[in-house]
């Protein structure tokens, strides 16, 4: 069975829309999917499926989080393989001469891809020290003061390029990566 990393947007922040993990995980397991566990309390869950395509996935669960925890919740779904990718293309890791702080690098992952008017959209956006590059459907990201000081938002992504938008940091991306390549212990 192929393996997926599901990243929900927007549950368990500031107190709106708690779901307990053990719950999430129910709710994946009833859909049939195995090998279900989760990292963190924000949503991110990697798992396996008989499906041979993550589009079809998505859909299942915003339908299936709506019917057992009353809210909807824009889900992103993507396979191991493409994960790894996201890790292995970061072009800001591929910057020679450059010192980076990895407690500053992000990555938004989008629900489609974007538009160039949208990409040229956001670079105007007044965002200071912080500096985005977008590949596909990911966008890596890296804010020196903070994300939660950027105007470089999944709001704002959202708004100029027209798809959902979710942004985890760079410990939760390569944490997940690692889940789901089968490199780190198999743990709930």
């Amino acid at each position: 069975m192929p393996t997926y990393v599901a990243m929900l947007r927007g549950i368990n922040v500031s107190g709106s829309k708690p779901v307990k993990m053990d719950a999430l995980r129910g709710s994946f397991e009833g859909l049939g999917f195995k090998n279900v566990r989760t990292y963190v309390q924000s949503g991110n869950v990697v798992f396996d499926a008989k499906e041979r395509s993550a589009a079809p996935l998505a859909p299942k669960l915003v339908g299936r989080i709506k019917r057992d925890f009353g809210f909807d919740v824009p889900v992103l779904v993507l396979g191991a393989a493409e994960l790894g990718r996201v890790v292995e293309e970061n072009p800001f890791l591929k910057k020679r001469g450059q010192e980076l702080d990895l407690t500053k690098l992000h990555v938004t992952f989008l629900a489609a891809a974007p538009p160039a008017a949208g990409l040229t959209k956001m670079s105007g956006v007044s965002s200071g020290r912080d500096a985005f590059h977008c590949v596909g459907t990911t966008i890596y990201l890296v804010c020196p003061d903070g994300y939660g000081n950027t105007k470089l938002s999944n709001n704002a992504f959202e708004r100029a390029l027209g798809a959902a938008a979710t942004t985890r940091n760079w410990k939760t991306v390569t944490t997940l990566a690692a889940m789901a390549s089968g490199a780190l212990p198999q743990k709930a």
